[in-house]
């Protein structure tokens, strides 16, 4: 099992534990912020388990249906998502939030609380520090949030973000209870549960637009794909790279086409010669270049 599937693992787990108790506490003691947080770790748990799936649908070899592979199964599921976050978990959680201020119940046997919200922050702690380890070993010592933009593997950002807005929704919830129960005040409850609301929709959106511009397709990074120009431009017979185009098919595969200018005086054969040679070497260098596509220059292109 991969580290990274580890980590989805990791947090499914927990989700699934942590949205049973506080389901069960919410309906002992009636808090609509923990009931809003068990709506929360249902959809964190579906969230791992689409993820999961689109995991295994982007391995399915390429076929006539999709020659270029079915990659993009990842992004698309990672974009349901987001939108799952936003739909159920920040909807659900804003609407039980004003349906409480509209009829507040006060909270009963607020101790069922406090024991479920310190498990569930022992649990969601755990996943958090898997997911953050995990997501520093690809940042390195880049920025994080340029490392976020950068990353082609949403399951990284996407569980790190989920893990995060259950940590703060979890100390949410706790103010809520314990403000509630302090102030003799049904009223802080439901505003607690909104608060929690507006976190997972800001954690959606943050995701979607993350997510939609890898199922859009993105192109590799200007300094990666200078030196994949200039690992063809060292072949004795290309004299330069009029044009390229890439995009990510998924985190490990990429679709490379460069627009070459080779010399004049070879024939057909040994510029397929050429480019058989070329596709090797980039291939060898850089192995996530999957489908790598040589096109000769036309006069026009090379004027």
């Amino acid at each position: 099992m991969t580290s990274k599937n580890v980590t989805i693992y990791s947090a499914l787990f927990a989700n699934l534990i942590i949205a049973i108790t506080k389901f069960i506490a919410a309906a002992v003691t009636g808090s609509s912020a923990m009931l809003s947080e068990g709506i929360h770790s249902v959809v964190d748990t579906t969230n791992e388990l689409l993820l999961l799936l689109g995991i295994k649908k982007s391995k399915r070899p390429a076929d006539e249906d999709r020659p270029f592979g079915y990659g993009k199964e990842l992004y698309f599921w990672s974009f349901v998502v987001s939108i799952l976050i936003f739909g159920i978990g920040g909807g659900m959680s804003f609407y039980e939030g004003v349906m409480h201020l509209q009829h507040p119940v006060p909270i009963e046997n607020p101790l069922w609380n406090y024991i479920v919200l310190a498990v569930a922050f022992v649990f969601d702690g755990i996943s958090f520090i898997i997911s953050v380890k995990e997501f520093n070993k690809i940042r390195g010592n880049n920025p994080f949030w340029s490392t976020v933009r950068r990353s082609k593997d949403p399951t990284i950002f996407v569980i790190l973000f989920e893990n995060a807005a259950d940590v703060l929704g979890l100390l949410v919830a706790f103010t809520g209870v314990l403000l509630g129960q302090w102030l003799h005040n049904p009223y802080v409850d439901g505003i607690a549960s909104i608060v929690i609301g507006v976190i997972l929709t800001a954690v959606s959106v943050l995701l979607t637009v993350e997510s939609r511009s890898l199922l859009i397709g993105e192109s590799v990074n200007k300094t990666k794909l200078q030196k994949v120009i200039a690992c063809a431009e060292k072949d004795q017979d290309v004299l330069k790279v009029q044009r390229s185009l890439s995009m990510y098919l998924s985190p490990e595969e990429v679709i490379l086409i460069l627009v070459t200018h080779f010399e004049a005086h070879l024939n057909t054969a040994a510029i397929s010669h050429s480019i058989e040679r070329i596709i090797t070497n980039i291939q060898q260098e850089f192995p996530d270049f999957k489908q790598v596509y040589i096109q000769p220059a036309t006069e026009a292109e090379i004027k």
